[in-house]
């Protein structure tokens, strides 16, 4: 992209902005996730083709990722990532209107393209204004996803109570997001591909260094997505604990996370990137033990509740050293991108199909174990750490006369 010299004013302003896209991006998430026995019931489909049909999200949004850098690369990241949140907004309404399980796997797979794609341009410009703005900004940005996703999911599950059609429910909910997003990426850095700048390929493979921070982020993925699948699931029937405190530990879990996610940003600047995921991974570990020898469901739900503290600000740090990482940053965040969507697709049914050969017990035993990966290799998330020069204070002060 151009080097576009941009007061801080304008940069503080498009923090804001693409602060909204995210919240908005989590809220789509959210007011789907709420809705999904519905939709399974209008499908008609059972609960194993329904986890067919569930495993089509990440797919296409595989698939899609490598992608985006050549969207923006042509059109430029504001009006790129204003069409990208369109599409994403507006495929809320297509799960709720397949017939059948063909039809709700291609509603699927194309609501994960669309949501993949608008993640790495959203991801790539929240990397630019933290670069532009010399401090740690992606923890709360994912932060704001966080929040975005309850209240998306909070709106759900009233629209659920009272019975609505999720196809109703989401049509509003589409129409009000796709104008939220809209508006919100009129204030984001219009950044436009510089004359002499090469046009990356149209599908790549990510870069090797993607893949190394994206083995970080796998590790992180694969523990957050056991937890929030099968947190639940352990205290009923590996502590026997009341449906009502089962379900409370997964809540649990999803606030700590977002609250650390947006308290983070001052930790990774006072600390640095490296040390912050180290100390997280040696609390995700603590946390894990506490769940693998718990024998009351109190003991768990304070291991859970460490796990989400300890890997909180790991993917956002893993997207800002990909962000980093080399000339082409939308490719290289396809890259972990890609790879931390594999791993929140696999983690939830190998914990399923290992608990069935074991136990649970022996299931969150491997997900403490990944988590030693994020002490043993946070060393390549180096590049999070801001070392670039500023934009000189001249330079600042001329573009802050021309607003």
């Amino acid at each position: 992209m151009s080097d576009v010299v941009y007061g801080q004013r304008e940069v503080k302003r498009a923090r804001y902005a693409v602060a909204a896209v995210f919240a908005v991006h989590g809220a789509v998430t959210g007011s789907f996730a709420t809705r999904v026995p519905w939709i399974q019931d209008h499908a008609g489909v059972s609960a194993g083709q329904l986890g067919l049909a569930l495993a089509f999200p990440a797919l296409g949004a595989s698939l899609a990722m490598p992608l985006a850098g050549g969207i923006t690369h042509r059109f430029g990241a504001r009006t790129a990532l204003r069409g990208l949140m369109a599409l994403w907004t507006l495929a809320l309404v297509l799960p709720s209107l397949a017939p059948n399980l063909l039809t709700l796997c291609l509603a699927l797979f194309t609501f994960g393209a669309t949501a993949g794609m608008a993640d790495v341009a959203m991801n790539a410009l929240g990397v630019e204004v933290e670069n532009r703005l010399d401090r740690s900004i992606m923890s709360g940005l994912h932060g704001m996803w966080s929040a975005g996703a309850l209240v998306g999911s909070a709106a759900g599950t009233l629209a659920a109570h009272l019975g609505s059609d999720a196809r109703l429910h989401h049509l509003l909910a589409a129409a009000v997001l796709t104008v939220l997003g809209a508006t919100a990426c009129a204030w984001v850095l219009d950044l436009q591909p510089a004359e002499d700048e090469d046009a990356p390929p149209r599908f790549a493979l990510p870069p090797r260094s993607a893949l190394l921070i994206g083995a970080v982020g796998f590790c992180a993925v694969f523990a957050e997505g056991a937890s929030l699948d099968w947190s639940a699931v352990y205290l009923r029937d590996q502590l026997e604990a009341s449906a009502g405190l089962a379900a409370a530990c997964t809540t649990g879990f999803t606030l700590t996370m977002a609250l650390a996610r947006i308290a983070g940003d001052k930790i990774v600047d006072r600390f640095g990137a490296v040390r912050t995921v180290r100390v997280g991974g040696v609390l995700a570990v603590l946390g894990g033990l506490l769940i693998v020898v718990s024998g009351h469901p109190a003991v768990a739900m304070a291991g859970f509740a460490l796990m989400g503290l300890g890997i909180a600000v790991v993917v956002p740090l893993c997207f800002a050293a990909a962000g980093r990482s080399g000339p082409n940053p939308s490719q290289a965040i396809a890259g972990v991108a890609t790879i931390t969507y594999t791993s929140g697709l696999v983690a939830p049914g190998a914990i399923g199909g290992l608990a069935q050969a074991t136990s649970l017990v022996v299931s969150f035993g491997l997900v403490t174990l990944l988590a030693c990966g994020l002490v043993a290799f946070a060393g390549v998330l180096r590049g999070a750490d801001r070392d670039r020069p500023k934009i000189s204070p001249p330079a600042e002060a001329v573009r802050d006369r021309q607003l």
